[in-house]
């Protein structure tokens, strides 16, 4: 029988990963057909062209937090959930492991959603027309490759995803050059300056909180298996570059169809609506590679549902994860694209919600690596002995009142905080109002306790 220990960190052997495979991984996944929606909603905060070009670079480069909280795996060799016992111990880290749960079942919904619609618009410019059948015909489609593709081993995904790095990056550049022509420069730079605090400050949160933020809870899953020579610079740098540069390439684009598709972010289907600015075969070949992307991406998903629900210790057979895995593509894509009906509306409620209780979690295991863990390393009992780490209280306070603070100044679907007015009102700030309250009451805590912060 396999100890506790052993089980949780990987051996040197399974740790052979060059920096270069973490840059494509996470590059393969932010390149897909999604950013151009941002892009065009980013739009919509009622922006300049400068100011919106701002939001996409320093939003972009929230990926930041996924670099910093990947050193964390790459120093240990082990998951994400598993690091996070640290600062929330075994049983506190059971909230945390539920909200990643619950952000990983809803990025994957949207991303089979968006997959579903990449599908149909295939159809659709192909010749057939939109109906349910073809919209469940699509579905289908999409969630049998996301099943399929989980019988990618992680060397196996990190080939498919550098092909897909090339190959859609390699088309995402032959459509820039196509709009940039078409693009309407001078509706573009007349479009009069947002608030800076009023109307930039929120689209740089939505950035932050769909990007950089919503990965988070996946940094270590992958850095685990850095080989331990690879430097700290080199492991954060590849994980940073990869996912902002792509983002950047995407919402700028986004940003420059706006203009020739006024109605990309609010289209039922606005994966539908791109093909108005491209050629026909260039639009079914972008199609067909969007969708190939797409998949080894919610693998990406699919995978650190999976570790978080081993780490929490909540489902252990792997025929009880595929079937839970299962349902999640299946259900709630079901109801987004034929119940809702709201793509974006979907998106932005659930990016407010998920945002903050993920901005919470990171910001405390991100305050927790730098001040405890830098330098002295993980103590292996923190992560493998549930009797002398049951709770950190430190962690689990510091995340419930970031929460519900950000919570008290949001408006979601399902509550009206009474401070969700002015520059917080309807918006994702409030993310960012998370993250800053959550690891600021952790880092006070903690300094505060000589005991815990030797540990």
């Amino acid at each position: 029988m396999s100890t506790e220990k052993e089980q949780t960190f990987l051996p040197l052997s399974e740790r052979t990963d060059k920096p270069r495979s973490l840059f494509f991984l996470y590059c393969a996944a932010n390149i897909g057909i999604l950013g151009l929606v941002y892009g065009a909603i980013i739009i919509g905060y009622k922006l300049s062209f400068i100011q919106a070009i701002l939001v996409t670079v320093i939003g972009s480069f929230s990926f930041g937090l996924v670099g910093l909280m990947s050193l964390a795996g790459h120093d240990t060799g082990t998951v994400t959930f598993v690091l996070s016992r640290a600062s929330f111990g075994f049983k506190g880290n059971l909230i945390p492991a539920v909200a990643a749960l619950i952000s990983h079942a809803g990025w994957l919904s949207i991303n089979v959603c968006t997959g579903a619609l990449t599908v149909l618009a295939l159809f659709v410019t192909c010749g057939m027309t939109t109906s349910p059948l073809t919209m469940g015909i699509a579905l289908a489609i999409f969630v049998a490759l996301i099943l399929v593709s989980v019988l990618f081993s992680h060397k196996m995904l990190i080939r498919m995803q550098t092909i897909c790095t090339y190959l859609f990056g390699f088309l995402t550049l032959v459509i820039l050059f196509i709009i940039i022509p078409k693009t309407d420069w001078q509706v573009l730079f007349a479009m009069p300056s947002g608030d800076w605090l009023g109307n930039f400050l929120p689209a740089l949160a939505f950035v932050a909180a769909g990007t950089g933020i919503g990965w988070t809870s996946y940094a270590a899953d992958y850095s685990c298996h850095q080989a331990p020579k690879n430097t700290r610079s080199q492991v954060g740098w590849a994980v940073t570059l990869g996912g902002a540069i792509p983002l950047i390439l995407m919402l700028s684009v986004g940003i420059l169809l706006s203009t020739q598709v006024p109605d990309l972010a609010q289209s039922a289907n606005p994966i539908e609506v791109i093909k108005g600015a491209l050629p026909t075969n260039l639009a079914i070949i972008y199609y067909i590679t969007a969708i190939g992307g797409l998949t080894p991406q919610c693998f990406l998903g699919l995978k650190s549902s999976k570790l978080v629900l081993k780490a929490a210790h909540l489902i252990w057979d792997d025929k009880w994860i595929l079937l839970f895995q299962t349902i999640i593509v299946t259900v709630i894509p079901a109801y987004i694209l034929f119940v809702a009906q709201d793509f974006q509306g979907t998106l932005e409620g659930f990016l407010g919600i998920i945002g903050k209780l993920l901005a919470a979690w990171s910001s405390v295991f991100l305050v927790d690596y730098l001040m405890l863990r830098w330098k002295n390393g993980y103590d292996k009992t923190l992560l493998t002995d549930p009797l002398k780490n049951r709770i950190n209280y430190h962690g689990v306070i510091s995340w419930i009142v970031g929460f519900v603070i950000g919570m008290l100044f949001s408006k979601t679907f399902i509550f009206s905080g009474p401070f969700a007015t002015g520059i917080f009102a309807g918006n994702s700030l409030n993310v960012l109002l998370t993250l800053v309250v959550s690891g600021g009451l952790y880092f006070i805590l903690t300094l505060c306790d000589s005991k815990r912060s030797t540990l």
